[in-house]
C-alpha cells in the first residue's frame, strides 16, 4: 500500500457523501415508531461518525444519541433503544459483542457495514444492512460510514434537513481540495504549511465542546494513524479548568508542543473569549500556536471542513516524516495477537 493510495482517497471523500445521498436509505416500517434512545457502537474509524452524530443531533434530534466503544453496551439499552452497529469492515469483535448484546436486550437494530460477520448476522436476524463500498481504510471512509447514520435519522424524522447539509458537505470539500490537494502549489497549501510547522513538535489540537471538539479528535486520530506520532487534544472550556494551568514547566518539553486551536463563528461567545485568553497565556511558551476557523454555513459543512485540512495535514506530517500514511502496522500486529 503506497502513499499514493491514501492521497487519492483523500481526494475522493467528497464523492463518498455524494454517492451516500444517491444510496439513499430505505428502512421498514417496523422501524418508524418511537424511541427514547439511540446509540452508535463502533471502534476507530468506525466509530467517529457516531461522535459526529452525536454532536450534530444535540441540536436537533428530541432523544438522546450516545456512541460506545465497548464489547459491553450499557445498561440503558432495552427495546425502546434505536442501536446503529457501525463497522466498516463487519468483522471488529468489540462492535460484533456489543451487537449480540443489544439483540439480547430486545433493541432494534441497524448495521452500517460494507460486509463480514456483522451483515451476515444481521442478515440472518432480519435486521436492516446499510450497504457501504468496501476496499478503503476505515479511516479513509468517513464519508461512508456518517452519511448512513444521519440517513437513518432523517429516514426515522427524527432529524430533518439532512440531506441538505450533506450537499453542503461536497461543495465545500471540492472547493477545498483544490487549495490543499497534492497538486496544489506549495506555497499557497495550508496543509502543507501546517504540516511543516508540527514536524519535529508534539501536536496538541483545542476545540471547542459541541462545536470542534469532535474534529479535534479527528486531528489526532488521523496523525496518529498516518503519520505514526502521538498527538493530543482537549477541549473548551473543559480545558481552561485544568489543562491550561499546564504550561510552566518543563520548560524542555513546552518547547516541543504546537498548538493548533479550532475555530468556529458560533462558538459561545464566552468560550471565544477563553479561546482569546487562553493563546495570550500559552503562545510564548511554546513551540507554535496556530489557529484554523471552519468554513461552510451548516455544522456538517464546518466539520468536515476542520476534519478535511487535518487529514491532509496528517498525510503530509507523514511525508514530512518520510513515512508511508496507508498501513496501520501496529493495528494489524495487535489483532494478530489477538487472535492467537
Amino acid at each position: 500500500m503506497t502513499k499514493e493510495k491514501m492521497a487519492s482517497y483523500l481526494w475522493n471523500l467528497p464523492e463518498q457523501f455524494a454517492a451516500m445521498l444517491q444510496q439513499g436509505i430505505q428502512l421498514s416500517p417496523n422501524y418508524k415508531r418511537k424511541y427514547y434512545n439511540i446509540m452508535v457502537t463502533g471502534l476507530g474509524g468506525s466509530a467517529i461518525g457516531g461522535d459526529i452524530l452525536r454532536t450534530y443531533a444535540l441540536t436537533r434530534a428530541g432523544i438522546p444519541v450516545t456512541v460506545n466503544r465497548d464489547y459491553d453496551v450499557p445498561a440503558f439499552i432495552d427495546e425502546n433503544s434505536l442501536v446503529l452497529a457501525a463497522s466498516y469492515s463487519g468483522n471488529t469483535e468489540e462492535t460484533l459483542s456489543a451487537y449480540r448484546q443489544a439483540r439480547e436486550r430486545g433493541a432494534s437494530l441497524i448495521a452500517v457495514t460494507s460486509g463480514g460477520k456483522l451483515a451476515d448476522i444481521a442478515n440472518a436476524d432480519g435486521s436492516a444492512v446499510v450497504n457501504i463500498p468496501g476496499g478503503l481504510s476505515p479511516r479513509a471512509a468517513t464519508g461512508y460510514l456518517f452519511s448512513p447514520l444521519a440517513l437513518i435519522l432523517q429516514e426515522l424524522d427524527i432529524v430533518d434537513g439532512v440531506s441538505e447539509d450533506l450537499n453542503e458537505v461536497v461543495g465545500v470539500l471540492q472547493d477545498m481540495r483544490r487549495e490543499i490537494g497534492t497538486d496544489a502549489p506549495w506555497e499557497g497549501n495550508p496543509a502543507r504549511q501546517i504540516a511543516r510547522d508540527l514536524k519535529g513538535r508534539l501536536p496538541l489540537i483545542w476545540g471547542s465542546a459541541s462545536h470542534t471538539d469532535i474534529a479535534a479528535l479527528r486531528w489526532k486520530t488521523q496523525i496518529n494513524e498516518n503519520a505514526k506520532c502521538p498527538v493530543f487534544c482537549n477541549s473548551f472550556p473543559e480545558l481552561n479548568h485544568n489543562e491550561i494551568v499546564g504550561f510552566e514547566i518543563p520548560e524542555e518539553i513546552l518547547s516541543y508542543i504546537a498548538i493548533v486551536m479550532l475555530r468556529d463563528p458560533e462558538d459561545h461567545a464566552q468560550v471565544q473569549k477563553r479561546m482569546d485568553i487562553s493563546k495570550q497565556i500559552v503562545q510564548d511558551r511554546v513551540a507554535r500556536f496556530l489557529e484554523v476557523e471552519c468554513r461552510g454555513q451548516g455544522f456538517l459543512a464546518k466539520f468536515y471542513s476542520l476534519a478535511y485540512l487535518g487529514d491532509y495535514v496528517s498525510f503530509y506530517l507523514a511525508e514530512e516524516y518520510g513515512i508511508n500514511p496507508t498501513p496501520v502496522a501496529v493495528i494489524d500486529f495487535l489483532k494478530s495477537e489477538l487472535n492467537r
